[in-house]
């Protein structure tokens, strides 16, 4: 490769983003450096947690830069290496997504063994989206016997991931998600209870008919009003694993909390906020239950898929106008 075009952040968007917020740049790479490999982008992802770094506050992550590319979890193949641990051929994981290709220090980068599993699996059910649901799941919300399970963006990719590994364990599940496609799909992976909150007038009442005793868990990936209605269900003791709130990422003023956080206090909730960061250790117990939960058919995963590096903006804002049907991403290669 000499030439390769990446998607730069070209200014910062006010509420929902726009291709004006983005451009498309082509850019020349050298031969990799000593110690550097040279790698081809197969596949990138786009995921809410990028909108927040789109506005240049501190957070967990660092903001992206006007005029630079932009970067995420991608997915490549080296083809040429001037480091004597990669060769041309090897598959490897990575940060520098949003672009056709780099140069980069090997040790930026991690050798990528597959096995059975499409290489694309590693930016979504067999990586940090699955890690997501099994930390929020099994730890943050410390899901125990018995548990009834409420998950809010059901449909998308970590929130099948909670629905179906709580299934795998045994559980109820109660899944919120927009629309008759992704209700349906829910339905297929056995979602016991399924809530099309955009054909819903009333949420809080349409919760308490799936889960007339209450919830014991919930996963939340949406905040607002799904927020209020897990609280005003929640059993005694319940455990709130709060996973993201995109609800409320394009926002342009501070939105109102729920109206009803004292429901903490009287049924002894506990709500927990998590990043998947910080539970990177459970990676390898993730993957063997991951293994054997796919060869017993126990878990799927559904892809949406864009091509080209050109449609990267619309993959990403196509997440909040809820286009995806599980993992969103981008082939590029």
């Amino acid at each position: 490769m000499t030439k390769v075009r990446e998607i730069r952040l070209k200014s910062r968007p006010s509420g929902l983003p726009t291709h004006d917020n983005f451009e498309l740049a082509t850019v020349e790479l050298a031969a990799p450096a000593t110690g550097e490999i040279q790698v081809q982008n197969l596949w990138m992802t786009v995921d809410p947690y990028m909108r927040g770094r789109m506005n240049d506050v501190k957070s967990y992550a660092p903001p992206f830069q006007l005029g630079k590319a932009m970067d995420g979890g991608a997915i490549g193949q080296v083809v040429a290496s001037n480091d004597p641990a990669f060769k041309a051929g090897d598959l490897v994981q990575s940060g520098f997504g949003w672009r056709e290709g780099f140069n980069a220090p090997a040790s930026a980068v991690q050798k990528l063994n597959p096995g059975k599993l499409p290489v694309q699996a590693f930016l979504g059910a067999a990586g940090m989206p699955g890690l997501t649901a099994y930390a929020g799941l099994l730890k943050v919300a410390a899901l125990k016997d018995g548990d009834v399970v409420f998950v809010s963006g059901a449909a998308g990719a970590v929130g099948a991931m909670v629905c179906q590994i709580a299934k795998a364990k045994g559980h109820t599940v109660v899944g919120s998600a927009g629309g008759a496609d992704k209700v349906a799909y829910l339905k297929s992976i056995g979602v016991d209870h399924v809530i099309d909150y955009k054909a819903e007038t009333d949420l809080n009442a349409a919760l308490a008919a799936a889960a007339p005793g209450g919830i014991d868990v919930y996963f939340d990936n949406v905040g607002g009003a799904h927020l209020e209605a897990a609280l005003n269900n929640a059993k005694l003791f319940a455990r709130f694993a709060i996973c993201g709130m995109i609800s409320i990422y394009n926002a342009t003023k501070p939105e109102p909390g729920p109206s009803n956080l004292a429901q903490l206090i009287g049924r002894n909730i506990r709500m927990e906020g998590f990043i998947v960061s910080h539970h990177f250790g459970m990676m390898p117990a993730y993957i063997a239950d991951l293994s054997q939960w796919v060869a017993e058919g126990k878990v799927s995963w559904k892809e949406t898929v864009f091509e080209g590096i050109e449609k990267a903006p619309d993959a990403f804002i196509g997440l909040f106008n809820g286009e995806n049907l599980g993992k969103m991403l981008v082939k590029l290669a």
